[in-house]
């Protein structure tokens, strides 16, 4: 017979094990169980964060560094989406073949933009040449508001004097180097030219072959969002063309009220600069003070003290009738944007591209909404950004 095995007791202020060798538990005492899969899942969160404010980095970072070309696709993509209706019409009223149809409507871009630079180039040669005629007036007004200046610079000495060593020093100037500032704008002159020869190619095939691009963009989604993609891009379509049609029929609309204003004014060249300052009212926020200064800088030295407030009231009356008016009845069904995601837009593009950036920043806003519109988990941003 074997001999009987007596329990090991416990040790003292131990627990007792079991026989797998895990300490047993105590007869009504509660179990702690260790939270793996939540420090799991909150591990994972963090590091998707991570891998989402690298990525926006990274993204940023390629915008900021490919500005060129990503402005000449999209200016392209603007000019490509408001060309379409003229392939359009020719493909379905005279029967021309779209690339036929493309070829047409890029020559009549071509042509447009030949003509404005030209019809510009001898306006402004015309009044550069009649300048002298207004030189004294000019030269008078000039130097009244320096007279003005030196009065109060005369005035602030006298109330707040300055010290014997201030009036002592020697300030020293360095001169310019002309032949460096010549040369790189010359360079930068050349970077926009070859820049823009690009332009009427990339818009010929982006009319030419509009159908391929966007099958094949759909086809690159899963097939359960396939619908909602091609839904997506149908939709920030119609708003493209809805704020390029829009903005010119404002622009239009206030260049011809600008002119007749201009003209009974007096200002010179008014059939000119009235188109200028007409179009400068549609930059957002900035407009109402860029469309003044073409008027003001022609009449300088010949408008008096009445037309230039009248001047003023015409571009500010100008500005928020086509804000409040012809924006949202135009423009304002199709991008849904509020004003604070409008002037957060405009500072972020224009921080990141400059002019064009403020010329790009609300179709390329509203596109984004549009966008996370239609991805279930980012509509609470979607709805942030709209009305």
């Amino acid at each position: 017979m074997h001999a009987q095995e007596e329990p090991v007791p416990a040790a003292s202020g131990g627990e007792p094990e079991s026989s797998s060798g895990t300490p047993a538990p105590h007869d009504g005492a509660p179990t702690v169980v260790v939270p793996i899969e939540i420090e799991h899942r909150s591990y994972s969160r963090m590091q998707a964060a991570s891998l989402a404010v690298l990525a926006c980095g990274a993204v940023l970072t390629l915008m900021y560094v490919a500005k060129p070309v990503l402005i000449v696709l999209l200016v392209s993509v603007l000019l490509a989406f408001a060309l379409a209706p003229i392939v359009d019409f020719l493909q379905r009223f005279v029967h021309l073949p779209k690339s036929v149809g493309a070829f047409i409507a890029v020559l009549l871009l071509v042509a447009l933009t030949y003509g404005l630079t030209y019809l510009s180039y001898n306006r402004a040669v015309g009044f550069l040449q009649q300048l002298p005629q207004y030189s004294g007036k000019i030269r008078e007004t000039v130097m009244r508001f320096r007279q003005h200046a030196e009065n109060i610079k005369k005035t602030t000495e006298t109330v707040l004097p300055q010290d014997q060593e201030e009036k002592n020093a020697v300030t020293v100037r360095q001169t310019s180097n002309w032949t460096e500032a010549l040369t790189q704008g010359a360079v930068n002159v050349t970077e926009v030219v070859l820049l823009a020869g690009f332009v009427p190619f990339l818009v010929y095939f982006m009319l030419s072959w509009q159908e391929h691009v966007r099958t094949a963009t759909v086809m690159l989604f899963r097939m359960d969002h396939r619908h909602t993609a091609y839904v997506t891009l149908g939709m920030i379509s119609a708003m493209i063309r809805s704020f390029i049609v829009g903005n010119l029929l404002v622009g239009v609309f206030s260049s011809i009220v600008s002119i007749i204003v201009f003209g009974v004014i007096g200002v010179p060249y008014f059939y000119f600069i009235g188109v200028i300052s007409g179009f400068l009212t549609l930059v957002p926020y900035l407009g109402i003070v860029l469309a003044m200064l073409p008027p003001i800088a022609a009449g300088l030295g010949i408008i008096h003290t009445e037309q230039f407030v009248m001047i003023v009231c015409t571009i500010i009356a100008l500005h928020l009738f086509a804000l409040n008016v012809l924006y949202p009845k135009l423009i304002g069904r199709r991008t849904q944007l509020n004003p604070l995601a409008v002037t957060i837009s405009l500072l972020f593009w224009g921080w990141l591209w400059g002019a064009m950036g403020l010329i790009l920043a609300i179709p390329l806003t509203a596109a984004l909404k549009i966008i996370l519109d239609h991805v279930e988990t980012l509509r609470p941003y979607g709805a942030w950004l709209g009305e």
